[in-house]
Formats: C-alpha cells, sequence, structure tokens
C-alpha cells in the first residue's frame, strides 16, 4: 500500500488483508491493512457456496454500472461487524460493501486508496463480474499514471 500501487485481494487474498484471523482456534496474524478479525461464518450451511446479492458501498467505485447483480462466494470464513453500530472500525473514507449468507452479515468487498478486496470471486461472477473486474482496472490506471490514489 505504501507504494501506491493498485493492490486486488480476491477471497482468500482479501481475508489476508485484515489484522487477524481465527481458524479452528487458531489465531493468525494478517497483514493489517485493514483492521478486523476474520472468523468463521454463522450459518448452518457451510461453507457459503454460490450466487448471492451484496449491499454495496453508497459511492459506487468499483460497483459502477453494476446494481442488483449476483456475485459468485464461496468461503467458510468471513469479518464482521467490530463496533457497536454495526460496522468494523475500518477508515472513514474506506468504501464497505455487506453481503449476507443466512442471517450473517459480513463484508463482502472493501475499497481503500489503492486497495481493492473481495470475499466474492469476480472472476467467477459473469457480467457483473466483469464489469467490476474493467472498472477496477480503470482504477489502476489512474493509479499507476499520478501514483497514488488518494
Amino acid at each position: 500500500m505504501a507504494t501506491g500501487r493498485p493492490l486486488l485481494g480476491i477471497c482468500v487474498g482479501h481475508q489476508v488483508l485484515f489484522a487477524r484471523g481465527v481458524e479452528h482456534a487458531v489465531e493468525t496474524t494478517g497483514v493489517g491493512i485493514f483492521p478486523g478479525v476474520v472468523e468463521q461464518l454463522v450459518a448452518r450451511r457451510l461453507p457459503h457456496m454460490g450466487w448471492n446479492t451484496i449491499q454495496p458501498a453508497p459511492e459506487p467505485g468499483v460497483f459502477t454500472g453494476i446494481s442488483d447483480q449476483r456475485f459468485y462466494f464461496l468461503h467458510s470464513y468471513g469479518v464482521h461487524a467490530t463496533t457497536p453500530d454495526g460496522c468494523p472500525s475500518l477508515p472513514d473514507d474506506a468504501l464497505v460493501t455487506w453481503a449476507r449468507h443466512e442471517d450473517d452479515r459480513f463484508v463482502a468487498a472493501v475499497r481503500w486508496r489503492n486497495v481493492t478486496s473481495t470475499q466474492f470471486h469476480p472472476e467467477k461472477s459473469g457480467r457483473a463480474g466483469a464489469r467490476l473486474l474493467t472498472n477496477w482496472l480503470a482504477t489502476a490506471s489512474d493509479c499507476q499514471a499520478v501514483g497514488t490514489m488518494d
């Protein structure tokens, strides 16, 4: 992140960007770009596998031109809300997208400065995923041209 180069994390690549993860009672330190803990989803059926809708951040960013679309998920772990108001303690200028599996709400995507990450697989998400990747590539080109995405 410090270099200003664009970064896109997908699925486990999204998860490792957070501060830590807990899997089978073993805690592991993450990269720590984002605060938060990756932990097992609270659901009867795991893994969460298949097509699901998302609740994009109010500012569309990489979701520009994508509305009411489904994305492909395959995971059993995610980041839940970490503050009393129901949001992870992410930077104020981070764009956070949410999803649900059964009754469990988790972070589906984050965009902050030159870092974008998705819990879902855009590469397996048909036209919506292709549009998201196209949007990300456009922002990545802008980032490379100016050196940073501030």
